[in-house]
Parts: C-alpha cells; structure tokens; sequence
C-alpha cells in the first residue's frame, strides 16, 4: 500500500469512527487502528513527518477510546 493511500485511509477511519456500532464493529475498529498506527510509524521513522505524528496521535486517542466503551465500565 503506498504512503498516499495509507494517509487517505487513516483520514477516512478518522472521520467514519463513530459508526463502529456493535461489539464486533469495534473489535475490528481497534485492530484496523492498531495496524493504521504501526503501518504510519514505519512511515514517520523514515520522514520525520510532524503531520504523521499528529495523525497517529489521533488514531490513538480514538482506539483507546473503543477499547474503553469494549471493557465497559466497573
């Protein structure tokens, strides 16, 4: 998958994460951020890019987010 198309996907999981509606739509949504992550970070490794740092940024808040909707609450 190329820079560009990793980017643009990053964007579209960004702005669709709140139709994650069942427990197996955010199961999916955490694993798909957790690989979006990784996949940025052997990007920014290389670029040292700022706006891939923010990117990863985002996409983390928003997985811990579902994880924590996941474990419910005590």
């Amino acid at each position: 998958m190329s820079t560009v198309e990793l980017i643009q996907e990053a964007y579209d999981f960004e702005k669709n994460h709140k139709k994650f509606r069942t427990r197996n739509d955010k199961i999916i949504a955490s694993r798909r951020a957790k690989e979006l992550v990784l996949s940025l970070n052997a990007i920014y490794k290389s670029t040292k890019d700022k706006s891939l740092m923010e990117t990863m940024k985002r996409i983390t808040e928003i997985k811990r987010k579902i994880e924590k909707r996941l474990k419910g609450r005590i």
